[in-house]
């Protein structure tokens, strides 16, 4: 599935509040589609979050979006400007 699913899923299958184990017992197999990369499931993107309930499936979601791999960012190091850079370069404003 597409993260940006993710949270519709969320609605539809869980009851909230909800545990971090209660939704990695019923979505937790669920394999996120990355666009730029390898694909996760649900349970390995929470095997990183501290949280234990979800009040909504909107701070589900939010938790997930902070802890998705490199592969679901865009291009990295991007600058709008014009430029390419990577995190090693000093950029002057």
């Amino acid at each position: 599935m597409r993260l940006p699913e993710t949270r519709d899923v969320f609605v539809r299958e869980l009851t909230f509040p909800t545990t971090i184990d209660a939704v990695i017992e019923t979505l937790g197999d669920e394999q996120l589609k990355a666009p730029n990369g390898e694909s996760e499931t649900i349970a390995e993107v929470l095997e990183h979050c501290e949280q234990e309930t979800f009040r909504s499936a909107d701070e589900l979601y939010n938790e997930l979006l902070t802890f998705v791999g490199e592969g679901f960012i865009g291009r990295k190091y991007y600058d709008d400007r014009g430029t390419q850079t990577t995190e090693d370069e000093e950029v002057s404003f």
